[in-house]
């Protein structure tokens, strides 16, 4: 098959494993905004975002470090089998250590004893799901990959729904559900997403049983120290993704944090169209990256795929920009709007940190790993440094300001660097045009033009027949080949 075509058919399934979730997962939003005041929902986000650094920890790499070395050694079964029982190893004496200093991690994060039980349910289940969906996508299961994270997610929110909205309606009347509500709602959350994760684990199950239990000293060794950058980077991305949540908790006045993270948080939602795009196109491109490395002209490829890839997250920022008075409608409560305003700074932050992930093919595909360390640490550190003098002032606007500064860093250092040891000739003419047209058509119609939505449309209908009129010809004669 032709690779584009391949690598096409499995963004878009992969777009489906993770936009569909994803979907799904964003109907709770009217639904925690709803049932929750600004201050409960804050505390949500607050947890959610502790969540994503633990997620980092326990993987430390071991995703990307599987995509290079099963492409690189003879013994397939082998490098999946030690990677796999690492991580099996680390998450139980992560489950053991956390069970023992439960109170006390309980007391350091600031949040409830239950609430700790749960997520580190979560995060050990998680965990050691980590390898075994690897392996679909190695073995291009992307269809049955895309079954399991859908089923997972269609469960959580349908405990999400009967926990949070039937549950209180029916319990009066139902002996057995009176015994099992519980006083305090938020902990519905994450027993929702405890069964979630655990029927993930169940489906997997046949990786499991099939799996050869070798484990390889010499090349776990190996694999650690490639990992190792990656799990620095994931760190460092993290930070940026999620500190800004926590340190606008503790930088703020008491009496306004939590609101101030509940309706951040929830018009941070309102970017996930750019997240959920450049995820899907990750899971697709990543194996594709590796697989095509030593190809006869994968330069050539790269480039062609992070062209597409900027020109299609450009049309989303602009398609979701002229209808954000439609999306923000999902998020339930007028309170919850004062943070509408940081919604095209987050979509335009996330096309670059896409961006990133695609010019990072040359650290990857090159075994300069540590590079991704130093680039996604330098972004961290423009994160802390912005958040912690300028929260104070401008509360969530600084936060969303430094997510865009770091992850655009990252993207101009991640070219600057790739042009010097992976030089790969970008159309950056092209795709200066395209930025251009669709950042200015953007900031217009959001800042001056919001009243006028037929202009918004205008704009979409002309950024459109541009692409169209430039990119026609090149798209038709990648479809075409065989």
């Amino acid at each position: 098959m032709n690779p584009f075509k391949s690598l096409f058919k499995d963004t878009f399934i992969y777009g489906l494993a993770t936009v569909l979730p994803r979907m799904l997962s964003f109907l709770l939003v009217p639904l925690y905004t709803g049932v929750f005041s600004t201050e409960e929902y804050g505390v949500v986000v607050f947890i959610f975002s502790y969540l994503i650094f633990f997620n980092v920890i326990l993987s430390y790499g071991m995703e990307t470090t599987v995509f290079r070395y099963y492409n690189k050694q003879n013994q397939n079964s082998k490098v999946i089998s030690t990677a796999f029982l690492s991580m099996l190893g680390t998450s139980v004496l992560f489950l053991i250590f956390t069970s023992f200093f439960k109170v006390e991690i309980a007391e350091l994060m600031d949040i409830k004893l239950p609430y700790v039980q749960l997520i580190v349910l979560v995060l050990f289940l998680d965990a050691i799901c980590v390898i075994p969906f690897t392996y679909l996508r190695i073995q291009k299961k992307s269809i049955r990959y895309a079954i399991i994270k859908i089923s997972s997610v269609a469960v959580n929110l349908g405990l999400n729904v009967f926990l949070l909205l039937a549950l209180p309606l029916w319990k009066d009347n139902i002996e057995i559900l009176e015994a099992i509500s519980i006083q305090d709602r938020i902990q519905y959350i994450f027993i929702s997403f405890v069964v979630a994760s655990g029927l993930s684990v169940i489906l997997l199950s046949p990786f499991f049983i099939k799996l050869k239990y070798q484990f390889d000293v010499t090349l776990w060794k190996t694999m650690l120290k490639y990992s190792w950058p990656i799990l620095v980077a994931g760190f460092a991305f993290s930070i940026n993704e999620t500190l800004d949540k926590i340190l606008l908790k503790y930088l703020l006045p008491a009496d306004i944090s939590e609101t101030q993270v509940g309706v951040y948080g929830a018009c941070y939602k309102l970017s996930v169209f750019m997240t959920l795009f450049a995820t899907a196109f990750r899971l697709g491109v990543e194996p594709f990256f590796f697989s095509h490395a030593q190809s006869q002209n994968p330069k050539k490829a790269y480039a062609l795929i992070t062209k597409y890839f900027s020109i299609l997250g450009l049309f989303i920022l602009l398609g979701v920009t002229v209808f954000i008075d439609y999306l923000k409608l999902i998020i339930r409560g007028d309170e919850f709007y004062e943070a509408l305003s940081i919604v095209p700074v987050l979509l335009l932050a996330n096309l670059c940190l896409g961006i990133y992930h695609n010019l990072s093919v040359w650290y990857k595909v090159t075994d300069r790993t540590r590079f991704g360390a130093y680039i996604s640490s330098i972004g961290a550190i423009l994160t802390l440094i912005i958040n912690i003098f300028f929260i104070p002032q401008y509360g969530f606007k600084a936060s969303a300001i430094a997510t865009l500064i770091a992850y655009g860093s990252m993207m101009v250092l991640s070219y600057l660097l790739g042009q010097k040891y992976y030089k790969i000739d970008y159309p950056l003419k092209r795709l200066a045009l395209y930025a251009f047209l669709g950042l200015l058509f953007s900031a217009l119609y959001f800042y001056a033009l919001r009243d006028y939505f037929w202009i918004g449309l205008l704009m979409l209908l002309i950024y459109l027949v541009i692409l169209i009129k430039f990119e026609k010809n090149e798209i038709l004669f990648h479809l075409k080949k065989s």
